[in-house]
This record gives C-alpha cells, sequence and structure tokens, in this order.
C-alpha cells in the first residue's frame, strides 16, 4: 500500500525596512491577510511561516485582527513559526556576533507575541555558506531551508532529496532540508488540480515528503496572482485537494522533524538559488552562463548537468556594483565601533545596526533592490543615525584616510558636528559620500547607469506566459512599466559623484584632471588635491597633454563644505563641475529649485538651463530641508534628473536616482578661482533615545 507524502509547506513573508506604507498595506491588503483568512478555515491543514521580525512588528500595530488569527492557529499546532535575522540580513554578509543578535532578537519577539521559540529558520534568500551553522545553532535553531539545488551540487539525485540531512560546523550540528525546485514552479502557478496530481505521483515514487518554502507575495503580490489564488479560488482549491487525497497529509517542519531521523550527514557548498547564481555575475559571464544552460536544455542534459553549471555566490553582488560595496562596508565598520563599546549599548542603537543591515538594497536581481532610492536611503538613514549615537556614545572614532571598501584607493573623511565629506583618492578628485547629519541623508547615495545582462530582454515580446491553463512566473514575464529607450541603458562613462571635473580646451574635448593629494594636503576639515589638466596618470605621475595646473581644495565648516579650484591654464577653455545629488522627492512634487529671486522654475524632475547663477536652493519637503548652493563667479548651469533602467516583478521601470548638476565657467585669465559652497539647510537634530 502506498504510504503518504508528507507535504512540508511554508511560506515567508518580507517587506523591506523603511518600504513605503502604501506598499506595505497594499501587501497585506491582496497577500498576508486573503492568505491568513484562508488557511484560518482550514484547521487541519498545517504549514509553517516566516515573518520577518520589522514586518511582523509593522502588521501587529496595523493589523491586529489579522495577526490575531495567526495567533490562534499557532496555538491549535496548526502553524508553525520559523525564525532568522530579525531585519532579514543576509547571514553570509554580516559579522557572527551580529548573526547571533538577529537571530536572537526575532526569537524573542516571536516568544513575545506568540508564547514559542522557534525550531527552524528561514535562511534569507537561501544564501548559505559553512559558516552560519554555528550561530544557527548556539541561538537554539535546529534545522533550515535551502533550496533542492544545494543538494545536487554535491552530488544527491532528485530521489534523495526528501526528508532532510544532517551538517556540522565548528562541532555544532544543523539539519537541512530541501526545498524542491519542482514545487517552486508550480505553486502557485500551475492549476490547483495539476499541482495535487504532482504530490500524488511522488507519493507513488515512494517519496516521504515534499519541501516547499518560498514568498509568501507570490500568493497575491506578484503580477496576476491576486485573481488567480483568490478571486479564482487556487488556494481553497488546493488546500481542499491536498486535504481530500489519501496520498497527502500535511505536517509542520517540526512534526515531521520530531518523528523522521535524518538522511545522513552532508556538506553543502557556498551558494544560493540557480536565479540569484545567475543574477551575482557581471552581464558578460551572465550571458556566457545563460548561453550554456540554454545549450544544455535545448539538447536535453540539463537535468544532468546542472549542479555542475554553477554561477557567482551572492557576495559577487559587492564586487558588481561598488555603491553596495560602500554601503556594505560602512556598515561592518560601524558594526566594529559598536562592539567595541565598553558598555552595552542602548537597544534603539542596536536596532540602528540591524535595520541598516537588511538585505534589500545590497543586491538586484528579479526585484528592484539596490536600483530603488528609497531602499539605499533606508541603510543610509540608520548607518547615519547610528554613526551619530556612537560618537555621542563616545565610540572610537574611525580612520579618517583608510581604503575602507578595498577597491585599491583610500578614501579621506572630513567630519564635523553638522556634516561629513568622503573624497575618493581614485584620481577623480570627487565624493562619494556627503553627509547632512541633522537630516539623516547621504547627498552622494546615487547609482551608475551601467550594463545590465537582462537588457537582451528589451527586444523580447511583451506578456510572455506558459502554455498551460496556469499563469506566468514573474520570471518568465516581460512587461514594461514606463517606455525605454536604447539611449536610456546607454552605461555612464564615469560613476555618479559629487563633484567630478573636466576641462573643456579650444579644441572641444572634455578631459578628466587626475588629481593626487597634495604635498599639503590638509588636516582636519580640510583637503587639497594636485591635476594637471588632461592625460592621465601612469605609476602615480601625471601624463598627456599639458593643459594648465588646478589646485581643489575641500573645507568644512559649520553646516557646509566648500570647493575651491584655482585653476591656472595654458589656454583658454571651460572648466565643469558636475554635482549628482540624490534627493529623497526625486521628481516628486514636493523636490523643487528655487532661485535666488524666491521663484520656482521647475523640479528635480525637470530640466533647469541658467546662463549665469550664484545662488540656488534644492529644497526637499520630504527630506525636510535640502542644499543651498552659492557660486562665485556665477555660473552656467545645466541641470536634469537621472535615471537608471531596471527589471522589477512588474517589468522594465526608469529610475530618478539624482538630479544632475553641471556648472561650468569659462576660462580666460592666466590664474582664476572658482568657490562652489554646498550649505545644509535643516531642521535641528532630533534627541537620541536615552541609554
Amino acid at each position: 500500500m502506498t504510504q503518504p507524502i508528507s507535504l512540508l509547506l511554508g511560506v515567508h513573508a518580507h517587506q523591506p525596512v523603511g518600504n513605503f506604507e502604501s506598499v506595505l498595506d497594499e501587501a497585506h491588503e491582496r497577500c498576508y491577510r486573503p492568505f491568513l483568512r484562508t488557511l484560518f478555515d482550514y484547521p487541519e491543514f498545517r504549514f509553517a511561516a516566516h515573518f520577518s521580525g520589522w514586518l511582523l512588528e509593522r502588521l501587529m500595530l496595523k493589523f491586529p485582527r489579522d495577526l490575531a488569527l495567526l495567533q490562534q492557529m499557532v496555538a491549535r499546532g496548526q502553524v508553525e513559526l520559523f525564525g532568522g535575522g530579525d531585519c532579514e540580513p543576509v547571514l553570509a554578509a554580516i559579522p557572527c556576533r551580529d548573526r547571533l543578535g538577529q537571530i536572537e532578537a526575532l526569537n524573542q519577539r516571536l516568544r513575545a507575541h506568540f508564547g514559542t521559540r522557534p525550531s527552524g529558520a528561514w535562511l534569507t534568500e537561501r544564501v548559505y555558506i559553512p559558516t552560519v551553522v554555528p550561530a544557527l545553532a548556539d541561538c537554539g535553531l535546529q534545522y533550515i531551508t535551502v533550496d533542492d539545488y544545494h543538494f545536487l551540487c554535491v552530488g544527491k539525485s532528485e530521489a534523495e532529496l526528501d526528508g532532510y540531512y544532517t551538517t556540522e560546523e565548528d562541532d555544532r550540528r544543523i539539519d537541512l532540508f530541501p526545498i524542491s525546485e519542482a514545487l517552486r514552479y508550480r505553486l502557485p502557478f500551475s492549476p490547483a488540480a495539476e499541482a495535487v496530481s504532482y504530490l500524488e505521483g511522488l507519493a507513488r515514487e515512494g517519496r516521504s515528503a515534499a519541501v516547499y518554502f518560498d514568498d509568501i507575495e507570490k500568493f497575491g503580490i506578484w503580477p496576476e496572482t491576486y485573481a488567480w489564488v483568490y478571486e479564482k479560488a487556487w488556494l481553497r482549491q488546493f488546500i481542499e485537494g491536498v486535504l481530500a487525497s489519501p496520498l497527502i497529509r500535511t505536517q509542520t517542519y517540526r512534526d515531521y522533524h520530531e518523528h523522521q531521523r535524518t538522511r545522513g550527514i552532508i556538506y553543502l557548498p557556498t551558494t544560493s538559488y540557480i536565479e540569484m547564481n545567475e543574477w551575482t555575475l557581471p552581464p558578460h559571464a551572465a550571458a556566457v552562463y545563460a548561453d550554456l544552460v540554454a545549450r544544455e536544455k535545448a539538447a536535453g542534459t540539463y537535468a544532468l548537468s546542472k549542479a555542475f553549471v554553477r554561477g557567482g555566490i551572492w557576495k559577487n553582488f559587492f564586487m558588481r556594483y561598488p555603491e553596495a560595496n560602500w554601503m556594505h562596508k560602512r556598515m561592518l565598520g560601524l558594526s566594529q565601533r559598536l562592539a567595541a563599546l565598553p558598555a552595552e549599548a542602548p537597544a534603539e542603537v542596536l536596532a540602528m545596526l540591524y535595520r541598516a543591515q537588511a538585505n534589500d538594497a545590497y543586491w538586484h536581481g528579479l526585484f528592484g533592490g539596490l536600483y530603488l532610492p528609497h531602499l539605499r536611503r533606508v541603510v543610509w538613514r540608520n548607518l547615519l543615525d547610528l554613526e551619530r549615537a556612537l560618537d555621542q556614545l563616545g565610540a572610537l572614532q574611525a580612520p579618517t584616510q583608510a581604503d575602507l571598501d578595498s577597491d585599491g584607493h583610500d578614501e579621506v573623511f572630513l567630519r564635523n558636528a553638522a556634516v561629513q565629506a568622503v573624497i575618493k583618492l581614485d584620481h577623480s578628485g570627487a565624493l562619494c559620500e556627503f553627509d547632512a547629519r541633522a537630516l539623516c541623508h547621504n547627498f552622494g547615495d546615487t547609482l551608475t547607469q551601467r550594463h545590465e545582462h537582462y537588457y537582451h530582454k528589451l527586444s523580447a515580446p511583451t506578456g510572455a506566459g506558459p502554455e498551460s491553463e496556469g499563469i506566468a512566473s514573474a520570471h518568465d514575464r516581460v512587461a514594461f512599466r514606463h517606455e525605454v529607450s536604447r539611449q536610456d541603458i546607454v552605461p555612464d562613462a564615469r560613476p555618479r559623484r559629487i563633484g567630478s571635473d573636466s576641462w573643456i580646451g579650444s579644441d572641444g574635448v572634455p578631459r578628466q584632471p587626475a588629481y593626487l593629494l597634495d604635498q599639503d594636503a590638509g588636516s582636519g576639515g580640510r583637503l587639497c588635491l594636485r591635476a594637471r589638466i588632461g592625460g592621465g596618470v601612469d605609476g602615480g605621475a601625471e601624463v598627456g597633454a599639458d593643459h594648465g595646473e588646478i589646485l581643489k581644495t575641500f573645507t568644512l565648516g559649520g553646516a557646509a563644505l566648500t570647493l575651491n579650484w584655482r585653476i591656472r591654464p595654458n589656454g583658454a577653455g571651460r572648466f565643469q563641475t558636475e554635482l549628482n545629488l540624490a534627493l529623497p522627492s526625486c521628481d516628486g512634487y514636493s523636490g523643487r529649485y528655487i532661485l535666488e529671486d524666491g521663484s520656482i522654475p521647475c523640479g528635480f524632475g525637470q530640466t533647469l538651463a541658467l546662463e549665469s547663477v550664484r545662488r540656488l536652493r534644492l529644497d526637499d519637503r520630504e527630506l525636510g530641508g535640502g542644499l543651498c548652493l552659492l557660486l562665485d563667479p556665477p555660473a552656467r548651469l545645466q541641470a536634469h534628473p537621472h535615471h537608471t533602467v531596471s527589471q522589477s516583478e512588474a517589468g522594465f521601470e526608469k529610475i530618478m536616482q539624482a538630479a544632475c548638476l553641471e556648472l561650468s565657467w569659462p576660462i580666460t585669465a592666466a590664474l582664476t578661482e572658482i568657490h562652489l559652497r554646498l550649505e545644509v539647510q535643516s531642521d535641528p537634530l532630533p534627541p537620541l533615545p536615552e541609554p
């Protein structure tokens, strides 16, 4: 007689820390609420659920009646709650001390709200690295879920991937459940009857368990899924089909784990799910990888070869995106300062670090992630809040010059109580970070337009979907939220920074000065750089045509940064500097330019051209402040929005990253001095939490 298969069904619920309230409300209305209410009607259908800590707190506050249903389901043994990192960090990307803190923070939340400590944990983006095992085990967790691909990579067959295996690291053990890729692509996209029939087929093959754990957002938020899952009753049909089948029984992971023995020892590689392994690769490598996969599938050999067709690892995102790498290394530096405090830090200060470790803004794949300014802004707000708190708590100050991001170039930090400027010593002579401490905002938080492998989809037909009666997964759809042209995806010639200079000589060719530290480099709130105009740098010495010399000085004073250029040209020309300024309002109605006479010509999302400007205010009501530019002598201004193009679950989209201001001056004299003052305008500093 065929034994029933145990369906171990788990769902993972998460929203990025600080996501828009409207997005959270829509996610609850279209997914979390109907999912919980539907499952509540079937007490005998057992499942597991993971809610990231930040999302759980928001839902408990805003939708207590719906969360009360979850509490009742936990109390009656229908649902098992999984733990993990409280603010959904990639555990592999944070120090061990913070892994322990993040996991225990969510453990305590679950105990406070539901009276239970978890036995299992959700691993963010299924990013597995063996060194996370000790932290998980030390926090009392017994098992985690990772993709079946992880197991195939060490030679296991699909037939062996029911049940769980055991691994160890540094004398600590944890059990590993393999999530079925086949189920991930069926639920909820194929018809309910087909999904039930597939599970019954596994039972007839003698499988012990069918393991599913994936984003709950697929049940209502992904395109087309709300109508499919709820209005067309896919979820009820699936639940009732499973409960009616003599070949399927539902269990929580805890119940299954208590009654079944491990299938043996296993050691998994550092990896994630297959799609992630492609997303982490640089475009040229991703194209080779995708072509290889396509050839294997066309030849009918992919099922045998996919375990050996390996892409990149999650941390490659720091290699691909310097902006993500800079945020990450700033976070690590502040974590180190926090850990070095002689006494325990206030809970809210620790929470700032944990919120800054939320994974969403550090990478990019199918979803916007790093490309979304509001997600990066939340990370920076927490980093700058934390930095200010550490300063006031007397934490050891970070070095003022170091290669923090390991890119081969030092950065110089100029600091005072009001502002912080970070100059990248890569010969650009530009700012990679400019912070207003009172606003907890980094005006340098923008993103460079670069090539992405998925741009080849721009010429593909829209609305691609499956041939069956189901609906298309977001992985298979090609759609457009905005009209995108080929010009929109041309990569930037240089990184988007604040104060990137050019010299345009009589031949009309722009040349970028190659800055080096001046012998009198300055100290404290001052830094001097020197460059020959034009040419480049070879072994630390300037080479190329001699168009003159520039001495560039950065000076902090109060809530302002002043840039001074002392230009000694060899012939007439034009000097230009480019400011890429990140402003929260982007192209929204609350961000606008204000001229010296108080008039408002346009917003940041429009173009602005002025022949002569001496004073210009960038006012952002969402930020609660902005910047005032003071120029001497007056400059010609060309301002326009800087957009990037990225893919999302809803389709390709153009996103405004910064207001790009090009300021230029004609240079005719043998010696010219230019002064640009960037003055932060803000409300008073908010109070810090009591220790």
